[in-house]
């Protein structure tokens, strides 16, 4: 007997954009859509955990909406709303899906700005709040903001993000924009001139 399909399951033919294969385990068992892992990263235990073609780590609390979401599979996570999808699931880290699809690593392999911003916005039409702070006070704005993510950063405006929002350290999201921001890539050319963008359509939106 074949065994049945695992939340993690669901989760890899995302990762591998295999549209056929995440429509056959949904209608196989339709409580994926909604379920959350009940194990995930930790320090002690990463590696079962990390998906290298995205460059994520899944954690407790992680549904396949936030995996869709890190993935830019718009469509996918389209698919999981219409199945029972929770846009505001959070894990253990107080991170919904959307915060997943603020991330960014503009010039990497897996980064795809179109996909991106239209992940963020089929999220906010479902619901998703783009002022939503995971437990370090962190919101989407402000993931796409320090990953110089241009695409994302327009795309949570339209969509309402708040661009006086402080995180717990006190910046705002026009303070990340011109801060080193340490994550990795952040300082190739091309982040750069993102940059320039971000801070330009901060500034147009009325950030001081």
């Amino acid at each position: 007997m074949a065994r049945t399909a695992s939340l993690m399951d669901l989760m890899r033919v995302i990762v591998a954009d295999d549209t056929e294969a995440v429509s056959r385990l949904l209608d196989a068992s339709p409580d994926l859509a909604s379920a959350q892992l009940a194990e995930g990263a930790t320090r002690r235990g990463a590696t079962d955990y990390w998906f290298e073609e995205i460059g994520h780590y899944v954690y407790k609390g992680d549904t396949a909406l936030h995996v869709a979401a890190a993935a830019y599979r718009h469509a996918v996570a389209r698919r999981l709303i219409d199945s029972g999808g929770n846009v505001r699931a959070r894990n253990r880290r107080g991170a919904e899906p959307l915060h997943y699809a603020a991330d960014g690593g503009p010039g990497s392999l897996s980064w795809n700005p179109e996909a991106q911003a239209a992940t963020i916005t089929v999220l906010i039409a479902a619901g998703a709040d783009p002022n939503a702070t995971d437990n370090s006070g962190v919101a989407p704005l402000h993931r796409a903001v320090r990953t110089r993510c241009t695409g994302a950063v327009r795309a949570l405006l339209e969509g309402g993000a708040d661009i006086r929002r402080k995180n717990k350290s006190g910046s705002t999201p026009l303070r990340l924009a011109t801060l080193t921001t340490g994550r990795g890539g952040s300082g190739s050319a091309e982040a750069k001139a993102r940059q320039v963008e971000i801070v330009r359509l901060l500034k147009e939106q009325g950030a001081r």
